[in-house]
């Protein structure tokens, strides 16, 4: 497949992607707010005349309207929750020669990758790492830590920046960002849930639930089977509360690796120069400063994994499903590959 069958195989795969994951967000949230509603209506409609009987299912209507809402608010908000997250700040008036060699082929790599300058933020850190981040090539930011800029020669931060560039241009940064806030949003939401399932009794309000314990025994034993049901059911629903924010970030992680060694290819296609990518990741990967702003949903983002997992280092289905990132080395070797076919091109030439 050519390059250019890639990028737009790529981009309309992200469009896919975006959809399906805003589509399945809200149908989860639709089962735990109309499950609720089911388990509430089990447990009450055997409840004497004067005690709650749940019969509206506004339990799903509300958990629904809100999922809609945090899609929503994710996509609105979701790059600068994102910049946001990792303490950048915008880099406007570049006053160093650091700041303003940034600033130098941030505009090189807009020119030769024909997309609209980002904009440009600096992440205070000393672990060298980039990332991008925006709804589409119109409204995209790169952010650099300090650690790259301290690290990395001209050509190599010219490498990362295209790399990034390609990350916009394939529409990355749409899902990517997405995916970041929405974990992050369940993430608070699940920390809130497992308090209240510790702490407090959730069904604790609705006295005189379950069935009548009076002489009718053949009514409950007619009930027994669906009893078992809903006891069952509410095992199900309270264990997809306390396991959304794992489910989120298993979607995080399922997405698929290879977004990664198209934008290494796209910035040897921006660059001609794919060595100075390859020791530019070699210099992340050996780099030992700990990343201190950079975590949790946003590090699917970056560059190179800045939580250090040890599955991104494997391959496999395993590393496909829970890796972020292709193994380092290999995507080096890859760029060392063009690189050397390259070359002998150009002295032949």
């Amino acid at each position: 497949m050519s390059e250019s069958g890639n990028l737009f195989a790529q981009q309309e795969a992200n469009r896919r992607r975006s959809r399906r994951l805003v589509i399945g967000f809200i149908l989860f949230f639709a089962w735990l707010g109309f499950g609720g509603d089911f388990i509430l209506y089990e447990y009450t409609k055997h409840a004497p005349p004067n005690a709650y009987h749940h019969g509206f299912p506004f339990i799903g209507i509300i958990l629904s309207i809100i999922a809609a809402g945090m899609a929503w608010w994710a996509w609105t908000t979701g790059p600068k929750r994102v910049l946001w997250s990792t303490g950048a700040r915008e880099l406007v008036d570049p006053q160093t020669p650091q700041e303003k060699q940034l600033t130098n082929v941030v505009e090189e790599m807009s020119v030769a990758s024909g997309l609209p300058k980002p904009k440009i933020w600096i992440i205070p850190d000393a672990d060298p790492n980039a990332l991008a981040t925006g709804h589409d090539e119109n409204s995209s930011s790169i952010a650099v830590t300090q650690g790259l800029l301290d690290l990395c020669s001209r050509d190599e931060l010219q490498a990362v920046i295209a790399h990034e560039m390609g990350h916009i241009k394939n529409l990355d940064v749409r899902l990517m960002t997405q995916l970041a806030a929405l974990v992050g949003a369940v993430t608070l939401i699940g920390e809130g849930v497992s308090r209240s399932m510790f702490y407090g009794n959730p069904l604790g309000g609705l006295g005189g639930g379950g069935r009548r314990s009076s002489s009718s025994g053949s009514s409950d034993e007619k009930g027994g089977g669906g009893g078992a049901i809903l006891v069952i059911l509410l095992v199900l629903w309270i264990v997809s509360w306390l396991l959304a924010p794992i489910i989120m970030r298993l979607m995080a992680l399922g997405v698929s690796r290879d977004r990664e060694y198209l934008a290494d290819a796209m910035s040897a296609q921006y660059t001609r120069n794919p060595i100075s990518l390859a020791t530019a990741l070699d210099k992340i990967e050996s780099a030992d400063a700990p990343t201190k702003t950079i975590k949790g949903g946003a590090a699917q983002m970056c560059i190179a994994d800045p939580t250090g997992r040890h599955v991104n280092s494997k391959e496999g289905k395993v590393a496909e499903l829970f890796g972020t990132h292709p193994p380092m080395a290999l995507r080096i070797a890859r760029l060392k590959a063009m690189g050397y076919q390259k070359a002998p091109g150009a002295i032949a030439g």
